[in-house]
């Protein structure tokens, strides 16, 4: 209830997110506790944490753009370190002759 809720998208906590509805459902919070989006942190649009104090709470529902974006910096970062090994998923390939 003291935390400073951070979300990665609003329109998705506000319809999907029991951790958020469930609270808000028992009128411990409403849809002012949530102070932005991730991406509004990053850009700096919205302070994290302004306190030692504070406690900054980050909501994710788990969108896939956010696994993609994740998946593809470990990666390029296991390539240029030389790191891991590289496997062909899903399948066979349709021949290009």
């Amino acid at each position: 209830k003291r935390s400073r809720l951070i979300v990665d998208r609003r329109e998705s906590t506000l319809a999907e997110s029991g951790d958020f509805l469930i609270p808000r459902a028992e009128g411990a919070i409403d849809d002012r506790h949530i102070l932005g989006e991730l991406g509004d942190v990053l850009t700096g649009a919205v302070r994290g944490r302004e306190r030692d104090t504070d406690v900054t709470l980050f909501k994710s529902l788990g969108l896939a753009v956010e696994d993609l974006a994740a998946a593809h910096h470990v990666a390029e970062r296991a390539e240029a370190s030389n790191q891991g090994i590289s496997i062909e998923l899903g399948g066979r390939r349709a021949s290009l002759e």
